[in-house]
């Protein structure tokens, strides 16, 4: 698998990874946002560090998946929107979701979700 495809081949993304593109999805954010959206969005289950987070963004980046917003960027904030890749790897990782979701219902190994 090549480097540039790792995303879209792959059969899952990181939790990170998921929240950072769904944070993206209505509007573009600088870093500290990102990180807030992430935590807000996961029911602070994902909680990403300066480090963590920046070194995500850079990898995103080079993927493809997002871009940097150079219109936007302050000299103290960087912004950042999802791409077209982005939102599809979005969507791909969405539908993963939703078809396990489905087999757990009908499982019923979700009682008391009310889903």
């Amino acid at each position: 698998m090549s480097r540039h495809n790792q995303f879209l081949e792959s059969e899952s993304i990181t939790p990170a990874v998921f929240y950072i593109l769904l944070s993206l999805t209505v509007n573009k954010l600088h870093g500290y946002e990102i990180m807030k959206k992430v935590s807000e969005n996961s029911n602070s289950k994902i909680k990403l560090g300066p480090g963590t987070l920046y070194g995500a963004i850079k990898r995103l980046v080079e993927e493809g998946l997002i871009v940097e917003d150079k219109d936007i960027n302050t000299e103290r904030r960087r912004y950042y929107s999802i791409t077209k890749k982005g939102r599809e790897v979005l969507r791909v990782e969405l539908e993963r979701f939703s078809q396990a979701l489905k087999v757990a219902k009908e499982f019923k190994l979700l009682p008391n979700l009310n889903i």
